[in-house]
């Protein structure tokens, strides 16, 4: 029964999930090492090239950390204790679950953690 009650939340995981490895592999191109030819691109231009990709880099880092909660949530969810904090074991709000469905922690756990 707890199965289907979070299958909303298993199918929006897959899809971000999926999102995620799509832009990742989107962007690979601009995590690349930029190419430093001063005779083929300006100054200017390299500062912008290596901006640019810092950012990518940023952003995938961000997208990995994203995954790693996604398969935690997604554990949770084979193993049926998805809904349940793991500080207390008390259940995490529905309304918290649809915002966020990685969520580790009900909202007193996390609002005490700060």
């Amino acid at each position: 029964m707890k199965q289907k009650k979070f299958e909303i939340h298993r199918k929006k995981l897959q899809c971000l999930k999926q999102q995620l490895l799509s832009d990742s592999k989107s962007t690979y191109l601009t995590r690349k090492p930029v190419e430093l030819d001063q005779t083929t691109v300006g100054r200017l231009s390299r500062i912008d090239a290596l901006q640019v990709q810092a950012m990518q880099v940023e952003t995938e880092r961000r997208r990995k950390i994203g995954l790693q909660r996604i398969a935690g949530a997604l554990k949770r969810l084979a193993e049926e204790t998805f809904g349940d904090c793991l500080i207390c074991g008390e259940k995490i709000e529905v309304r918290r679950l649809n915002h966020d469905p990685t969520v580790t922690s009900c909202i007193t756990c996390a609002r005490e953690s700060r």
